[in-house]
């Protein structure tokens, strides 16, 4: 198998499980928004924020230099001491973290939510994050060894589990939000046991000190950026709940849900270039920031297509899924999903390899600095459409800065001209639509803007030889057999 076949089929492997991540809630949000208010997804959206927080300061940036460390412990035993030793670190840390959110949670409740009578939701969303946070590193050593198998599994199994547990708890034993809460805990701790147990037997279970320093010096500069970066990427639902109402959290929850399936896709591609990259870079040979541009432009343009097709059917997807009450969400979505599809370039680890994790952490505080002054003004003006218009605004900025920053470290020769392309249909789209909708234009004459621009954009796939019959059939030939492979190798 060539290696663009192996890519084309991981693509296929990783994108499984974002698919089924991301399809099944919403094939069963109709059902959850008929149970449950835009309050209490408010409520579960401000707890989340608490959790994300908590659990991100716990890692200490450990996700990174442990990716990164990996493919310099390549030997079974070296990966084995660092993953082990960086487990049990994080595991000790999150232990702590979470007596303390036990015996605070009321107060803690109060401060986040509102009130103290949600105190058990915030402490049981901690939990759930705290498991899926540790279970992450098992996943990371599967990505980086390729294995696209097992991590898929795993993926959709914790999936199905968490949705078939929330259903039972929601929609027939009637417990309320909270069973969001416990679904998503039961299934992280069955999958995190699991690979326990197998990873026990195949990696004998060994512990490298020096390993979890070297990781450690790398990511504890990052600390700082964690703080800070939840900060901005949760501000916004955090101050809607203290500055508009803990309903329109829960819309904003519902949009960020939807236009949320843009980032995890670039994630699932991200799993197959990531190591691709990382090895260019690490390769002794010159000039391999030249074939790394040319390398990450297709994945640009299938990251971008994605984001324009939740982007321009924003609004069949609200309305079909969600009563009326949520509606207001629509161009919510479409904002956030272009937003979504610029952290492309913020995924390239040029200052990690460059080692300039103390920069990552000063960029990460004028972000969320930026963010503050911009959201709030918008927030008190136009309520959720404000705070996903304002995050729209201060990311471009901060991220445009980041990628010159990036780019002076470790320079990658992108494809400006093709780049450029993608993101003129992909932004001029999403605010025709938006234009159109906020005018009232009659349906028929949104709907055929929309097929125009989807039109226009598979145009220019084929002008720039991505969508061509060639990597079509092979597309057809290496995806599509995936499910036979798959059952194949349980």
């Amino acid at each position: 198998m060539s290696d663009k076949e192996k890519q084309v089929r991981n693509t296929g492997l990783y994108l499984v499980p974002v698919v089924l991540s991301n399809v099944l809630p919403l094939v069963t949000l109709p059902i959850f928004t008929r149970l449950l208010t835009k309050e209490d997804y408010g409520i579960w959206a401000l707890a989340q924020v608490y959790a994300i927080f908590m659990t991100g300061i716990a890692n200490f940036g450990l996700t990174i230099g442990f990716e990164r460390n990996f493919f310099e412990q390549k030997e079974t035993a070296k990966a084995a001491g660092l993953l082990y030793s960086t487990l049990l670190f994080v595991a000790s840390v999150l232990l702590v973290f979470g007596l303390f959110t036990f015996l605070s949670r009321h107060q803690l409740a109060h401060l986040v939510v509102g009130s103290a009578d949600y105190a058990n939701i915030l402490f049981w969303s901690y939990c759930a994050m705290a498991v899926m946070g540790l279970k992450n590193y098992y996943l990371i050593y599967f990505k980086n060894t390729e294995n696209a198998r097992a991590f898929i599994w795993y993926t959709i199994d914790e999936t199905l589990i968490g949705l078939g547990f929330s259903l039972v708890l929601v929609a027939w034993l009637r417990v309320g939000v909270i069973g969001l809460v416990w679904g998503q805990l039961v299934a992280s701790s069955l999958i995190m046991a699991i690979l326990t147990f197998r990873f026990a037997r195949s990696l004998p279970v060994s512990f490298n000190g020096q390993a979890l320093k070297e990781s450690l010096r790398l990511s504890l500069p990052l600390t700082p950026r964690i703080f800070f970066g939840v900060i901005g990427s949760q501000f916004d639902k955090y101050m809607l709940g203290l500055l508009n109402t803990v309903g329109g959290a829960g819309i904003y929850s519902i949009a960020q849900k939807i236009a949320n399936a843009v980032f995890t896709c670039m994630t699932a591609i991200q799993n197959v270039y990531a190591p691709q990259v990382y090895q260019r870079m690490f390769s002794p040979k010159v000039e391999q920031g030249r074939t790394i541009g040319r390398y990450l432009t297709p994945f640009l343009y299938i990251s971008a297509f994605i984001g324009l097709l939740i982007a321009l059917f924003a609004e069949e997807i609200i309305g079909f899924l969600t009563p009326k009450d949520y509606h207001g969400a629509v161009d919510i979505v479409t904002i956030l999903s272009l937003l979504y599809v610029t952290y492309f370039f913020g995924k390239q680890p040029q200052l990690i390899y460059a080692k300039k994790t103390i920069l990552t952490s000063v960029l990460t505080v004028v972000s969320i600095g930026l963010n503050v002054m911009i959201n709030i003004p918008f927030i008190y003006q136009w309520g959720a459409v404000g705070a996903a218009w304002g995050t729209l605004i201060a990311g471009l900025i901060t991220g445009a800065v980041a990628f010159g920053l990036s780019q002076h470290y470790y320079r990658i020769y992108w494809e400006y001209g093709k780049i450029g392309l993608i993101l003129l249909i992909l932004f001029g789209s999403g605010a025709t639509v938006i234009v159109l909708r906020q005018l009232g234009v009659p349906y028929p004459v949104r709907a055929v803007a929309k097929l125009i621009s989807l039109s226009g954009y598979c145009y220019l796939g084929m002008k720039l030889n991505i969508l061509v019959w060639r990597n079509l059939l092979l597309v057809r030939n290496m995806i599509f057999p995936v499910a036979q492979r798959l059952d194949a190798s349980r």
